[in-house]
C-alpha cells in the first residue's frame, strides 16, 4: 500500500502506477481549503500535467428521477467490460451541506463501486459553482494521471450546473425521460442546446413505447435548432439503464463523434478554449473569496449594502469602494 505521507516524488509515480491510495491522497490535497496543500496540489498537478489528457470526457446529465445512477452504473460496468479504466466524477454546487448526492449515488452503483477499473468520486460543495468545478477538473487532471481513459463527469444539480460539466467534458450527453412533457420544455431551459447527444432512459417494459414516442418528440424539437457543428447533428437514442439495452450504440455514437472531432483537431480546440474559460472562473471565485472573507469588507459590506438600499449612496460609488479595497 502506498504511504500517503510520501514525499512528492514518490506521490507523482505511485499516481502514475494507478495507486488508488495515492490518488486518494492527491485529489484530498486538491480539495483541502489549506493553503499549503493547495501548494502542493498544485505544483504535484503541473508535474503530472504531460501525462493528462488521454482520456475521452464524457458529461451526464438528467432530471431527478431520470435514472441516471442506474444509467452511469450500467454504462460504466459496460466499458470496464470492453477494457476501459472509468472514473465517475461530479459536479454539484446545490449543497452546501451535504457535499452532493453523489455520495448516495456510490452506493447506488453497485456494480461499479466494487469494479477494480472503476473509481466514483464526489466533488464537495464550496458555495460557488466556479470552485467546484475547478475542483472537477483537477480531480480529473489526476485520475487521467493515473490511468483512467473514461472520465464521466456527473451533474446532479441543476441549471448552471449543466453548463458547468459541459465545459469540461468533450461530448455532453442528456437523460431524458418518457412521458417527461412538452419537448420545448427542454429547449427552454436550454439543455437541448447544450447536448451532443440525447438519451431516452428506462426504454423496457411497459416503457419502451413511451421511449421511442419521447425520442420522436426530441427529434422533431431538435430540427427547431441549427447543429452546432457541421461535423455533428444531435442524434436521439433510447436507453436502458436497467437491462443495459441501447448502450453499444449509444457508446458506438459517442465515439463517432470524437472520432470526427479528433481528426479535425476540435477536440484539443475545444479544451484550449475550456482551459482558459476555466482560468477566469477561478480568478472570479478568487475575487469572490476574498469579498467573503476579507476581515474590513466584510465588516463594511453591510453598510454599504443598507446604504444603497436606503438610497444613500448610489450603487456605483460603492461598487468603486469595494473594488478599491480589493486593490481593483
Amino acid at each position: 500500500m502506498t504511504d500517503v505521507t510520501a514525499p512528492p516524488a514518490t506521490l507523482d509515480d505511485a499516481i502514475l502506477a494507478g495507486e488508488r491510495a495515492a490518488l486518494a491522497r492527491a485529489i484530498t490535497l486538491a480539495e483541502s481549503r489549506r493553503a499549503d496543500h493547495r501548494e502542493q496540489a498544485q505544483a504535484l498537478i503541473q508535474r503530472l500535467l504531460p501525462r493528462t489528457g488521454g482520456a475521452l470526457r464524457v458529461g451526464i446529465t438528467g432530471v431527478p428521477g431520470v435514472g441516471k445512477s442506474t444509467a452511469i452504473d450500467a454504462l460504466g460496468t459496460y466499458l470496464t467490460a470492453k477494457g476501459h479504466k472509468v472514473a465517475v466524477l461530479a459536479v454539484d454546487p446545490s449543497s452546501s451541506r451535504t457535499g452532493g448526492s453523489i455520495l448516495g449515488d456510490k452506493t447506488r452503483m453497485a456494480r461499479l463501486a466494487v469494479d477494480p477499473n472503476a473509481y466514483i468520486r464526489p466533488s464537495p460543495s464550496s458555495g460557488t459553482l466556479g470552485g467546484v468545478a475547478a475542483k472537477t477538473r483537477e480531480t480529473m487532471l489526476l485520475c487521467e494521471a493515473a490511468g483512467f481513459d473514461i472520465i464521466l463527469v456527473e451533474t446532479v444539480g441543476v441549471g448552471q450546473s449543466e453548463t458547468a460539466v459541459a465545459d469540461l467534458t468533450d461530448f455532453f450527453l442528456v437523460l431524458m425521460l418518457p412521458n417527461a412533457g412538452d419537448e420545448l420544455q427542454g429547449i427552454k431551459k436550454g439543455i437541448i442546446e447544450l447536448a451532443d447527444m440525447i438519451a431516452v432512459n428506462k426504454a423496457d417494459g411497459n416503457g419502451a413505447n413511451a421511449a421511442r414516442a419521447a425520442a420522436a418528440q426530441y427529434r422533431a424539437a431538435l430540427h427547431i435548432l441549427a447543429p452546432a457543428s457541421a461535423l455533428w447533428s444531435t442524434p436521439v437514442v433510447t436507453i436502458s439503464g436497467l437491462t443495459g439495452e441501447g448502450l453499444d450504440a449509444l457508446w458506438t455514437k459517442i465515439m463517432d463523434h470524437h472520432a470526427r472531432h479528433e481528426a479535425k483537431g476540435l477536440i484539443a480546440e475545444r479544451r484550449r478554449r475550456q482551459d482558459v474559460k476555466w482560468m477566469w472562473a477561478m480568478v472570479q471565485d478568487r475575487l469572490q473569496a476574498k469579498l467573503r472573507h476579507d476581515p474590513a469588507l466584510k465588516a463594511r459590506t453591510p453598510e454599504l449594502e443598507r446604504a444603497v438600499a436606503a438610497g444613500e449612496l448610489t450603487a456605483t460609488l460603492a461598487a468603486e469602494e469595494i473594488a478599491k479595497a480589493l486593490g481593483l
